[in-house]
């Protein structure tokens, strides 16, 4: 049974004291919107970078060619390739990332792994800027604490805020970066409640409902 709380400050203090994973548990959100995500126009999906991180590094691969490949390095990404990257993982080579980019002259090469990448999550997209020439900028976006929301099928964004090593203080501030990107990305077309609920919890604990979202946005 869930909990509720009037604030999510107080729905924070409540998962971090009783986290009793032995490892360090994730701090998730849940944020169900009034869209009706079969309508192509009313699927939410974009981008945030968290103020705070999200907790760990986050790892980066770029599939380029030629001069692309040493600037990808240079600029920290964790794995550089090119075509060679691409037939490692046409044989089954998995890759340990959390983004994947590639340059606009690159992407028609990286077609015959795009299902791989989809199902991961990981293909380019020019929606999340992930296919550019600026991949330098992207990167150290990235590696920022940036990361990549969007509606599924019922019509629900889950995400990540940090985990429960965090202090309060700075979860609440990744909280209200995630709520105001997505308040941001409102349909035109979705009429109503927008925020129908918002749950916060622990990778292993219960959920706690946060009430009157929009007063913290």
């Amino acid at each position: 049974m869930n909990t509720y709380h009037d604030s999510p400050k107080q729905c924070l203090e409540k998962i971090i004291e009783s986290a009793s994973a032995k490892f360090k548990e994730s701090i998730d959100i849940a944020v169900n919107l009034g869209v009706d995500s079969r309508k192509s126009e009313e699927q939410v999906r974009g981008t945030v970078i968290l103020p705070k991180g999200i907790g760990k590094d986050i790892k980066v691969a770029v599939f380029a060619q030629d001069k692309h490949l040493l600037e990808a390095e240079k600029a920290g990404a964790d794995i550089v390739g090119g075509e060679d990257l691409v037939e490692e993982m046409k044989k089954g080579r998995k890759l340990d990332v959390d983004w994947c980019i590639t340059t606009p002259d690159f992407i028609a090469k990286i077609t015959p792994i795009a299902k791989i990448l989809g199902a991961k999550g990981l293909m380019p997209n020019p929606k999340f800027g992930t296919v550019t020439s600026n991949f330098v900028e992207v990167i150290k976006i990235i590696k920022s604490g940036q990361i990549k929301f969007k509606t599924d099928k019922n019509g629900i964004i889950h995400g990540k805020l940090g985990n429960i090593k965090f202090g309060v203080d700075d979860l609440l501030e990744n909280l209200k970066a995630f709520l105001k990107v997505i308040k941001n990305n409102k349909p035109i077309s979705v009429k109503g409640v927008y925020f129908k609920s918002v749950f916060l919890n622990s990778t292993m604990g219960k959920a706690y409902k946060i009430n009157k979202v929009e007063d913290i946005i």
